[in-house]
């Protein structure tokens, strides 16, 4: 990745984590017998005051993997049809690489040893993401194992909201409740929310 004299690598900032914004749609709550359906992944740049916003957004429609459980409630919520031929779906496998292969240019670029998972209830993103690592078998997963930022915590401390369009509504940026439940929105609202956050506490860290 080439840097511009206005890239300021995050190394330090989150003792060389570096947060990666995840969010994922799926067949049901169930991580190990439920389908992943989309994932989307953003990444974030801080500034010379070491303000956050929200960069680059990398996402994929998948491919259910083979027997997996999709329940008709969590369709419906989400409005995935898992079979439509304009999906342009890729194998779990193939969409995981592709997100750690960007994943791993960050944290090379931004002088960090291991990216950091952020999200909205990050720990059923993160179940997800390992499910479909070990199914895979993919060797190099570069997210912390256990270990997250969580968007609903963070925001029940800075707004008193703990759902996430109440959450974004709250830090004033604004919610469509019809691009809600995709991958690709909800992941850059919660980036927004995050940024949000940080930038703050940055702010009055700076006062």
């Amino acid at each position: 990745m080439q840097q511009t004299h206005d890239f300021f690598p995050m190394g330090k900032r989150f003792r060389s984590f570096l947060p990666v914004v995840i969010d994922v749609e799926t067949g049901g709550f169930n991580h190990q017998t439920d389908a992943l359906l989309q994932v989307a992944a953003v990444f974030l740049r801080m500034d010379e005051k070491g303000l956050l916003s929200r960069d680059r957004t990398v996402a994929h429609h998948i491919n259910p993997f083979p027997d997996a459980n999709m329940e008709p409630e969590s369709l419906k919520i989400n409005g995935i049809d898992p079979f439509h031929p304009l999906r342009l779906a890729v194998d779990e496998k193939e969409a995981l690489q592709s997100v750690f292969k960007v994943v791993r240019q960050e944290i090379k670029a931004n002088e960090c040893t291991r990216a950091i998972l952020v999200g909205h209830n990050a720990a059923f993103d993160l179940n997800f993401l390992n499910a479909a690592v070990e199914r895979t078998s993919i060797k190099r997963n570069p997210f912390h194992l256990f270990s997250t930022f969580d968007t609903v915590s963070l925001a029940g401390m800075a707004y008193g909201q703990t759902v996430l369009s109440r959450a974004v509504e709250a830090a004033g940026l604004g919610w469509d409740s019809s691009e809600a439940h995709s991958a690709i929105y909800d992941a850059e609202k919660t980036a927004d929310l995050f940024c949000d956050i940080v930038n703050h506490w940055q702010m009055l860290k700076g006062m």
